[in-house]
């Protein structure tokens, strides 16, 4: 069986298929014509599966995944995963992609990777993966502006997908109108989330924080961490900073919440509970967390490196230092959060719209590239390779 774009049915190689931003670019009507299918993710048979994501690394961006496949999809759309390889790995995959006339969609999330201290090692797969895809997708404009300057390519803005299910973001934001409405002095919480620690987490933000926020009448302010980095048994161990966050509980300054990674659920009686959620990132691009807790209803305090601040109107933006937080502005972003008198995102009618103007969008983006295979005269050489 070989590509025929005549049969409606667009076939995407895509890395990775079950992810929550990509399983939300699909219709929720599935009547769209041509339809997407995205091929399920192969289970990696090596390597260090994650346990958040099951599909890493990611089979399909092996050259000999493409050899061996090449009848069973029409293009390949990259999202996440390719730092599993390197530069000349990543060369001979869109090579081979090449040479059967496959097109190549990348989707730029992270101009820096959040997991990674040194962003060489990024950049450089960027600049194998952004110079050689046929057609780019960012989430801002600013990720855009900064596409365009440093490698003189053009992509399209497509914003962040909801991430709550439409019932349960209504849900939460319904009872959001009710408190307010029933309780105007209720208590404020405001949450910083550390995760595990990655890369680009710092808790340099807590002490300037916990001042702030002992500053405005009726607010709290709780601080999450995953378990294992409180744990002596565990291997992600933190001793300086679990002396720090339970010597802070003990002085009334925070409370301190530590657990296992969130399931989806717990993840939206997270943001449920919080009035104002602060991202405590010293670098990176986008976030899907900022945009969960604006699915809930929540306002969110950004920094303003990356082009987070770029995601939505309602953000509120703080400074960085180098190593330390700007105090006087994260101090105007948290009172503004606190006192915001409506529920910033939107609703789940608009995020529905916006959903299906995404699936849309990205259907016109395939059919186009495969329009224009259809038509080049040599499949396989130069079609792959336009932009």
């Amino acid at each position: 069986m070989t590509s025929q774009i005549t049969s409606n049915i667009i076939r995407v190689a895509s890395v990775p298929s079950d992810q929550i931003y990509i399983r939300h670019l699909e219709s929720c009507h599935g009547q769209r014509r041509p339809q997407i299918l995205r091929l399920p993710d192969p289970v990696p048979a090596r390597g260090s599966r994650s346990r958040q994501s099951p599909w890493w690394p990611p089979v399909m961006l092996s050259a000999q995944w493409v050899r061996d496949h090449h009848d069973s999809f029409d293009l390949m759309h990259v999202h996440f995963g390719f730092d599993a390889l390197d530069p000349q790995q990543l060369r001979e995959t869109m090579a081979e992609l090449r040479r059967w006339g496959k097109p190549l969609v990348y989707t730029v999330h992270d101009l820096i990777n959040p997991h990674q201290p040194d962003s060489a090692a990024h950049l450089a797969l960027l600049d194998v993966l952004i110079t050689g895809a046929d057609e780019l997708i960012t989430l801002t404009d600013g990720a855009a502006a900064a596409i365009a300057a440093q490698w003189g390519r053009q992509a399209h803005v497509l914003p962040h997908p909801h991430v709550l299910d439409f019932a349960v973001m209504e849900r939460i934001r319904q009872s959001r109108r009710t408190q307010r409405a029933q309780d105007p002095q209720r208590l404020r919480r405001v949450g910083v989330h550390l995760k595990g620690l990655r890369a680009n987490i710092s808790p340099a933000i807590l002490e300037p924080l916990a001042r702030i926020v002992a500053e405005i009448p009726n607010a709290v302010l709780q601080v999450n961490i995953h378990r294992q980095v409180l744990d002596p048994d565990s291997s992600e161990y933190r001793e300086e900073l679990a002396r720090l966050l339970t010597g802070g509980q003990l002085k009334g300054k925070w409370e301190l919440v530590s657990h296992e990674y969130f399931s989806h659920q717990e993840l939206c009686e997270y943001f449920a509970s919080l009035d104002v959620n602060v991202l405590p990132y010293q670098f990176g691009t986008h976030s899907g967390w900022l945009e969960a807790a604006l699915d809930a209803g929540t306002a969110v305090v950004v920094p303003l490196c990356g082009q987070y601040a770029g995601q939505h109107p309602s953000l509120a933006a703080y400074r960085w230092n180098a190593d330390q937080v700007e105090e006087e502005s994260l101090r105007a972003a948290v009172r503004r959060q606190v006192a915001m008198e409506f529920i910033p995102g939107m609703g789940a009618a608009e995020r529905q719209e916006q959903r299906e103007a995404l699936a849309e969008a990205h259907q016109r983006i395939y059919a186009t590239l495969l329009g224009r295979r259809k038509t080049s005269p040599k499949t396989g050489s130069s079609a792959a390779g336009a932009r």
